[in-house]
């Protein structure tokens, strides 16, 4: 199955990093979807999955990090989840991804990475992954999909055909996976996903590469066949101008990249100085 190609603006919108959060507006919160909507930017979020089988805005695997609860986030329900407060803002609770698709309403892009559910790559119960394609059905906006898990993918491919799809690549060195050096089993896999072998198997049509690792020989060897590369996470100019030698955008965080058309502004400004 031919998978859709990306939107053209996932190559030239900056796209920020769990939404544009900062002091008041935490990751992946409406506060910082909202903010990254006024300013022009591409939006890429996280998906978990509750035990109800809701598709939730939220990194973690666990709610620690984000909220005054603990313990895994499938373990609690969509409503559970919505009413716990995200630390750091002003009492909004975990969004679900209904609620962020209308705030977002198709005015930016909008990346969307699943979150591996099977906790070791492997295989996933294809719940979370029906719950976005239901949630996406009759989206009318720029939007993608993509998981580090190749199994993710492929169920994407089978559950929301017509959404561009993309896999979600590092390095993934033998310190990022320790469990590998005992495990044959783990180290053939972890060999696999560093080579990027299931892109064409899961019918993916772009990467998100880790800037740090964008030298590889398969991320060149994607490009030079026209497959689009993005990177992450840029956290400042000199980053982003050293990943886009090879990546035609950049996720980002912590600084605010210039939009395509500032760029040309100065661009134009540059060659009147010139003339």
């Amino acid at each position: 199955m031919r998978c859709p190609d990306l939107h053209p603006d996932f190559l030239t919108i900056p796209i920020t990093h769990r939404a544009l959060h900062g002091p008041g507006r935490p990751e992946n919160s409406a506060a910082a979807i909202a903010a990254a909507v006024e300013a022009g930017y591409g939006i890429e979020i996280d998906l978990q999955g509750s035990s109800d089988g809701q598709a939730m805005v939220f990194h973690d695997d666990t709610l620690d990090r984000m909220t005054a609860e603990t313990g895994p986030v499938r373990a609690r329900t969509a409503a559970e989840l919505s009413a716990m407060p995200l630390a750091g803002g002003e009492g909004a609770g975990i969004p679900t991804l209904d609620e962020v698709l209308a705030q977002v309403a198709g005015r930016v892009p909008l990346l969307i990475e699943i979150k591996d559910q099977s906790g070791t790559m492997g295989p996933v119960d294809e719940r979370l992954e029906r719950a976005t394609a239901a949630a996406l059905a009759g989206y009318d906006g720029p939007v993608a999909l993509m998981s580090f898990n190749p199994h993710s993918v492929a169920a994407l491919a089978r559950h929301a055909p017509d959404i561009a799809r993309g896999l979600t690549t590092c390095a993934f060195s033998p310190e990022q996976v320790p469990e590998a050096a005992n495990d044959p089993a783990i180290e053939a896999g972890r060999q696999a996903l560093a080579a990027i072998e299931a892109f064409d198997r899961v019918g993916a049509s772009f990467i998100s590469h880790d800037h740090r690792d964008l030298d590889r020989p398969r991320v060149g060897e994607l490009k030079a066949r026209g497959v689009p590369v993005l990177s992450w996470t840029i956290r400042s100019p000199e980053e982003e101008a050293a990943a886009r030698h090879i990546a035609e955008n950049v996720t980002f965080e912590g600084y605010l990249p210039r939009l395509p058309h500032q760029a040309a502004s100065d661009r134009a400004e540059s060659g009147r100085a010139a003339g």
